[in-house]
């Protein structure tokens, strides 16, 4: 074990994601294997800053590994952004014995990471983010869940949109990344999916397919649109104004963020939190922890903060060719 880790402090920042509180199991319990002593940082960067925290051991992870959401709760910190607010939470850290703090969540969390880090504390990031946009890792922790919640409700909404004949829109998070709506697109067999990284044509993407559907003798439409593609509304209301139909919106929100996390879900975090343990012990600090290649693998976290991920517009291409043909 590296001299020097003893007291790590574990928080969660920005958006949750199911899968976080796995997580913070499997660091706290790799951490315990190894006699180091855990603090868990409520409300993210916000606490911090202020102090708010609570000290972890075996049974307060206990029966955690199931639940959605996060038991550290989460925020997101306007006063980390400034020199003022970092120099408080340094302050914190140095107060409690902290010798590295591991941030899990998104871009965000990695950029207050990696503030941190310049100020001399070791940190490791765990990437947990149901949009799946981190350019550093090839899969975020909570996307599948959420893929799967998405999945469910699209398919009870096709129920009553068969009935009726109808065409639906529904609207799925990922800010400006169209992961979860293609993916959704994909296993819930779309008439269409529009994703903010293809420009969006509404005659070309929406409404020659349901022409085409129509032709092919089928009655109802789904149509996903990922949150930063269009609003769902304006694109109803294009699409009653070109062909007549009046299609039924449904913005699936912050459903997407709950919910026990999947298996998928559950092995990538306590894999990850593994992993950012033993970074530490082995005497590397900020890093990120990253899925690469169906390895987990840790990364400088200024390289990986910098590094983008190519959009898998295959996906796209298969999504047309069997949208083509029905569900």
């Amino acid at each position: 074990m590296q001299q020097g880790i003893k007291r790590i402090g574990i928080l969660t920042s920005g958006g949750d994601a199911p899968g976080m509180n796995a997580v913070v199991r499997a660091v706290v319990r790799t951490a315990l294997s190894q006699d180091v002593e855990c603090v868990g940082v409520r409300r993210g960067y916000n606490g911090l800053i202020n102090g708010d925290f609570v000290r972890m051991d075996a049974s307060s992870v206990s029966h955690i590994i199931e639940k959605g959401g996060t038991v550290l709760y989460t925020a997101r910190s306007e006063e980390f952004l400034t020199d003022e607010g970092q120099n408080k939470a340094v302050a914190t850290c140095r107060l409690l014995g902290l010798d590295a703090v591991v941030a899990i969540g998104g871009d965000g969390t990695f950029c207050g990471a990696l503030a941190l880090s310049r100020h001399g504390i070791p940190v490791i990031g765990i990437p947990a983010t149901i949009d799946n946009d981190l350019g550093c890792s090839q899969y975020t922790v909570g996307f599948d869940t959420a893929c799967n919640t998405a999945v469910a409700a699209i398919d009870m909404l096709r129920d009553t949109m068969q009935s009726h004949e109808r065409c639906s829109l529904v609207e799925v998070m990922g800010r400006q990344a169209g992961y979860l709506a293609l993916y959704v697109g994909i296993a819930t067999g779309a008439t269409a999916v529009l994703i903010p990284e293809r420009p969006v044509d509404i005659e070309r993407d929406i409404v020659e397919k349901i022409r085409q559907a129509r032709l092919s003798g089928r009655t109802h439409y789904m149509i996903v649109v990922a949150e930063g593609a269009g609003n769902a509304f304006d694109i109803a209301a294009q699409i009653k104004e070109s062909i007549g139909l009046d299609p039924r919106v449904t913005v699936l929100g912050h459903i997407q963020r709950g919910g026990s996390p999947s298996s998928r879900d559950r092995e990538t975090a306590t894999r990850m939190g593994y992993q950012a343990v033993r970074c530490l012990l082995e005497g590397k600090g900020n890093r990120v922890i990253a899925a690469r290649d169906g390895k987990v693998v840790d990364i400088d976290i200024a390289e990986a903060l910098a590094m983008t991920k190519p959009f898998p517009m295959d996906r796209y291409e298969v999504l047309e060719a069997v949208a083509a043909h029905g569900k």
